[in-house]
């Protein structure tokens, strides 16, 4: 009788145990996700500032080649 309530003892700290570990891997799952869409929204603000900076470049550098191709 012994064995059998060490095995129903053992398997309700195991089930407790997994229990909490799956809370801490949700936990940190939620906090990763939000990591995730903030870095995608800096990336997403990097990429609009770069496609600006672009083409005032290439306006620039039309510029520069329109006004050497006019001389």
């Amino acid at each position: 009788m012994f064995w059998a309530m060490l095995a129903v003892a053992v398997g309700f700290v195991s089930v407790a145990v997994l229990g909490v570990l799956a809370v801490r891997v949700f936990i940190e799952a939620q906090r990763l996700g939000r990591e995730v869409e903030r870095a995608s929204g800096r990336i997403g603000s990097a990429a609009e500032r770069l496609e600006r900076a672009a083409g005032e470049a290439a306006r620039a550098s039309g510029d520069i080649l329109g006004d050497t191709a006019a001389r």
